[in-house]
């Protein structure tokens, strides 16, 4: 595995692959890496002659100095990983050589619409950052195709937004999300529960079920969320959101496939977010 850490290493690694007319994947990190991750590298790996591997983690997508400060570093076992998974080539460039201006000097992505919603209106200026930082390296890395987690689903509607109104030539495929035994979604931010949150966690997950089973059956959103909500609550989450909305984002009252149900909530000082989508039977 080629390890970059600037831009002139890594345009140069990519220009010869590119001479050889071997195709590029990529999938955009920001490090602590877990079996979703791996998800992502092995589809890449399925779909495309190199792949390339960034870890960034990105200041401009985060609300709070204390979240980004917080956020697990494990570069060793990281590189370990990316070995074991066959990665062509490790991106590690430094906030220096991404904003090099700064951060409140950075020209900024912004996408309409799906960046005001949910996530959006619960951090302002979170997918600003995302969009920014996602252009940036599509633009140094060149990909033909690049992979996202539907974990984070209205990142992934972003991102395909984005690269849509851009005319980026990069296709986006979207993979599953990976999920421990118990449901719970796997993440980055997960290694910061403690072991008595960690058994509670997965009850996000479990709502998001019971709540879809409840919708196939006719019921009408607005009238079962508040004891769901209540119920997660009484295990000890705060909730910010659960909505149900069509695969575009439009707000759902009742069950229509396809559609999604979304949820964030904090669960101590980590916030947790996961979706199901309702497109089956």
């Amino acid at each position: 595995m080629i390890t970059a850490e600037n831009f002139q290493s890594l345009r140069a690694t990519l220009a010869g692959w590119r001479k050889q007319g071997l195709s590029i994947g990529f999938v955009p990190t920001m490090g602590h890496l877990h079996a979703g991750h791996l998800s992502l590298i092995e589809r890449a790996r399925e779909s495309c002659d190199r792949v390339v591997v960034s870890i960034f983690i990105n200041p401009l997508q985060f609300n709070q100095a204390s979240d980004f400060l917080a956020y697990p570093k494990t570069l060793s076992d990281d590189e370990q990983k990316l070995q074991a998974a066959a990665v062509d080539l490790l991106f590690l460039p430094d906030e220096k050589s991404m904003y090099p201006e700064g951060q409140q000097g950075i020209t900024r992505v912004s996408v309409p619409g799906i960046s005001a919603e949910l996530e959006g209106a619960c951090r302002p200026g979170h997918f600003d950052g995302v969009a920014t930082v996602v252009n940036k390296l599509f633009n140094l890395v060149l990909p033909e195709q690049a992979f996202f987690g539907q974990k984070d689903y209205q990142q992934l509607l972003l991102i395909e937004q984005m690269v849509q109104d851009l005319n980026i030539p990069v296709q986006i495929h979207s993979v599953a999300t990976c999920r421990e035994a118990d449901g719970l979604a796997m993440s980055s931010r997960n290694s910061r529960l403690s072991p008595e949150l960690r058994r509670i966690a997965p009850k996000l997950y479990a709502s998001l079920n019971g709540l879809a089973s409840q919708l196939k059956q006719g019921s009408i959103f607005s009238q079962i969320l508040p004891a769901a909500i209540a119920e997660l609550e009484s295990a000890g989450f705060r909730v910010e959101y659960i909505s149900l909305r069509d695969t575009g984002l439009q707000e759902l009252q009742q069950y229509i496939k396809p559609c999604v149900l979304l949820a964030a909530a904090w669960l101590g000082e980590v916030r947790l977010i996961d979706n199901i989508q309702l497109s089956q039977d």
